[in-house]
């Protein structure tokens, strides 16, 4: 059979995680806004029809949801962590081979269908997902990967389609190809559509009948690789696997700017906290960590500071405490006491690269770690925090989740129902 791949992805996912809890939504304009409230990172049909563009900041429209009835929510990560755990259960149930491409997208391998079953197939699909997890969804099919992401794209924006589109079909590929802008393509950013443009390609179908060759010296193999993705020649292989990690960061805005030493300790801390609990769930070790943190170009008026630097430790470790070390001894290093005008700081991170696996990183001839002490000790904070929500278990330095008057801010999050038992909804008789 010839090769089919469906890209399915949840409608304003985030907006549709909030619904799925509160039928009264149904209808309203929803936004989803990023960390500390700032800007909008979601949005439902009834929002993006009243004007609200991607990344608005919110205290720029503050006043128009207020009279437009637009109903607005902080970010909630474990939720929608959540529910693309229980949408990607689903689709495992139709098909055995998974790519989890994004929270809200995930391709599947629809070969072992025949074609005639492919639109049928998908729009179970679409029931299902939306019967057991509340999540609305459009599902787009193509030969290679590019082409399954642009008849996502016609499913979501044709709606006598009903969410499905099928480029495998050859009519349905000559039909739409020549209709949607080249702007909708996978890959197309605003330097190539303007070099693209320059060529006279306005539709999908004039960048597929271009010479690949003088594409390449345009827009480097990427490029090419789009033409030959277009005419249904795979380039791009749907990974199974996730590729292990290179990095890993833990970078968070504060909710308020941050004066003095030891605040900005504890948010560090917490910071290196939480990036030994990810390299852990990897099974990965890291043995260097670096540390920044800056002011904020915002702050008008204010001096700007900018700094980090990267500390080495003696071997490689995922162990927290030591992380918690040598991202101390950077700000150490980095701190200025201030002048008449302190800096206020907005943001702080920890960052490392080049991470390998912990069980295959040399050991130090000097300064030896005790790995033997380390990983009982650090399974017991996991297991705890794990069982008992997470922060539940902390190092001393990184503060106590509930007091940490630097953390993000939250303010209009709804209760993270499906992880956490004491966030339920209490039905009373």
């Amino acid at each position: 059979m010839s090769r089919a791949l469906a890209l399915i992805d949840g409608n304003s996912f985030y907006c549709s995680c909030e619904r799925v809890f509160d039928p009264k939504l149904a209808g309203v304009p929803v936004i989803v806004l990023s960390n500390n409230d700032g800007c909008a990172i979601a949005r439902t049909a009834e929002a993006k029809a009243l004007g609200i563009k991607m990344g608005d900041p919110f205290f720029k429209i503050r006043e128009m949801c207020r009279s437009q009835g637009v109903r607005v929510f902080s970010s909630n990560y474990t939720l929608y962590g959540d529910m693309s755990a229980r949408t990607n259960a689903v689709y495992r149930d139709f098909s055995p081979r998974v790519e989890i491409y994004s929270i809200d997208e995930s391709f599947l391998d629809l070969s072992d269908v025949r074609a005639d079953r492919r639109v049928e197939l998908a729009r179970d699909l679409r029931a299902t997902v939306r019967a057991w997890t509340g999540i609305p969804t459009c599902v787009g099919i193509g030969p290679t990967k590019t082409l399954a992401k642009l008849a996502n794209h016609i499913a979501k924006t044709v709606p006598n389609l009903d969410g499905v589109c099928d480029l495998t079909d050859p009519v349905a590929y000559d039909h739409w190809l020549c209709r949607i802008s080249v702007a909708e393509v996978w890959g197309i950013g605003r330097a190539s559509l303007a070099k693209l443009e320059a060529l006279g390609v306005d539709t999908v179908a004039d960048l597929r009948d271009l010479d690949p060759r003088p594409v390449r010296k345009a827009m480097t193999v990427v490029g090419e690789r789009i033409i030959h993705e277009l005419r249904g020649l795979a380039c791009l292989p749907l990974e199974l696997m996730p590729a292990q990690r290179k990095g890993c960061a833990v970078t968070r805005s504060f909710s308020r700017r941050i004066t003095d030493r030891a605040e900005l300790e504890q948010a560090v801390s917490a910071h290196a906290t939480r990036l030994g609990e990810k390299l852990r769930r990897g099974g990965l070790a890291t043995n260097h960590v670096s540390v920044f943190y800056h002011t904020s170009e915002h702050d008008r008026g204010d001096s700007m500071r900018s700094v980090s630097t990267t500390v080495t430790l003696p071997e490689a470790t995922s162990d927290s405490l030591a992380l918690i070390k040598a991202a101390l001894l950077g700000v150490a290093k980095t701190w200025r006491e201030p002048g008449e005008r302190p800096w206020r700081y907005a943001k702080a991170g920890v960052i490392t690269t080049d991470l390998m696996r912990l069980e295959e990183s040399p050991r130090a001839l000097i300064g030896q770690m005790d790995r033997e002490r380390s990983g009982p000790l650090m399974a017991a904070i996991d297991a705890c925090n794990a069982r008992w929500g997470a922060g539940s278990v902390v190092p001393a330095r990184a503060g106590v989740l509930e007091k940490r008057s630097w953390s993000t801010k939250f303010e209009m999050r709804t209760p993270r129902y499906t992880t956490q038992v004491r966030e339920l909804p209490i039905a009373v008789a």
